[in-house]
C-alpha cells in the first residue's frame, strides 16, 4: 500500500483532489465557475478548526479555489509530480508556466505566483497539497493533516508561518489529490457558487461556529460489523484505562471510540497525546 504523500517546501505544503478541466486564456475566471459540496465541507472544517484555536474565519476565495482546482486537475491527468518534481509542480499541458518544483531548485515563485498568473488575485498564494492512493473523505484529510505539526503550523500561522496572516483560502479536490491555497489579502471576487447547491447569499461563518458548538467529536479506534465484536474491543480498551470508551452505532456500523469531545480542538489534542499503539485512531464528527 502506498501511503499518502505530503510535500512541505519553504512556505508551502500540498494536498489535492479532482475537478473538470477548466480552459483559461486570460486572468478572468469563468462566470460559471463553482466548487462542489465536498470542497465546501472541507473548507468549512478548516474554519471550524481555526475557530476552535481562536483564529479568524477565512474568506472562501473564488480565485484561489480556481487555482486549486486547476492544479489538482493537472496533477490528476498530467502527473507533473514525478520522482524529481514534487506535488507543487505544474505540467506543460496547460495555459500556465510549467514548473518542476524540487528541493534542489530554489524557485518558490514558480508556485507562489500561480494566482497572479491565472486569476485577478494579484498577490502570492501558498499551497498545501496531499496525494491519496485510495478512497478518502473529509475525516481522512483532517486526520492526516492533524498528524503533521508542519501542516497545523501552516493552517494556524504558527512557528515558521508566524509572519503570515491568512485572510482567504481556496480549495480543490480530485480523485487522488487535495489542494488548499492561502492568501494574505482578501479576494475581490464574490464567493464561488456551490455547484450542487446554488449561491451563498450570506456569510456562513456564524452558522459554522454555532454548528461546531453543537457537535460531538469522537476519537474512533475500530469499526466493527456487529455489536458482539464491538463490545469485546471496548472491553479490552477499557482495561487500558480509557474509562470513557464506548460504542457509537451509526449507518449499520459499530464504532468503538476512546472518548468524545465538544470541540475539534479538544479531540485533536487528545489524539496527539495517545500512546503509540493507538496512533491509528481517527476523529469522527457527529
Amino acid at each position: 500500500m502506498r501511503y499518502p504523500a505530503i510535500s512541505v517546501i519553504l512556505l508551502s505544503l500540498y494536498f489535492l483532489l479532482a475537478s473538470p478541466i477548466l480552459v483559461i486564456g486570460q486572468k478572468e475566471i469563468p462566470n460559471d465557475f463553482c466548487i462542489n459540496k465536498q470542497e465546501e465541507n472541507l473548507f468549512n472544517m478548516i474554519n471550524l478548526l481555526r475557530a476552535d484555536y481562536e483564529k479568524p474565519i477565512l474568506q472562501l476565495s473564488a480565485s484561489l479555489s480556481y487555482v486549486a482546482k486547476l492544479h489538482v486537475n493537472d496533477l490528476q491527468h498530467n502527473n507533473p509530480d514525478t520522482s524529481i518534481c514534487n506535488l507543487s509542480s505544474w505540467s506543460d499541458n496547460g495555459k500556465w508556466t510549467p514548473c518542476c518544483y524540487n528541493k534542489y531548485l530554489h524557485d518558490p515563485g514558480c508556485m507562489w505566483d500561480k494566482p497572479k498568473e491565472l486569476t485577478p488575485y494579484t498577490y502570492r498564494g501558498y499551497e498545501l497539497v496531499t496525494f491519496f492512493e485510495e478512497d478518502f473523505n473529509i475525516d481522512t484529510i483532517i486526520n492526516l493533516w492533524s498528524d503533521s505539526r508542519e501542516v497545523l503550523n501552516m493552517i494556524f500561522t504558527n512557528d515558521e508561518y508566524s509572519n503570515k496572516k491568512w485572510m482567504c483560502a481556496g480549495i480543490g479536490i480530485s480523485e487522488n489529490y487535495v489542494s488548499l491555497w492561502f492568501g494574505q489579502r482578501t479576494d475581490k471576487l464574490k464567493r464561488p457558487d456551490i455547484c450542487d447547491k446554488g449561491n451563498y447569499d450570506n456569510d456562513p461563518s456564524a452558522a459554522i461556529i454555532a454548528t461546531n458548538k453543537l457537535s460531538a467529536y469522537y476519537l474512533i479506534f475500530g469499526s466493527h460489523n456487529n455489536m458482539h465484536a464491538a463490545r469485546e474491543a471496548r472491553r479490552k480498551i477499557k482495561e487500558n484505562n480509557f474509562k470513557n470508551c464506548d460504542i457509537l452505532v451509526k449507518n449499520g456500523k459499530y464504532r468503538v471510540y476512546l472518548d468524545k469531545f465538544n470541540t475539534l480542538k479538544e479531540a485533536l489534542f487528545a489524539k496527539q497525546q495517545l500512546p503509540f499503539e493507538y496512533s491509528e485512531a481517527w476523529i469522527l464528527k457527529d
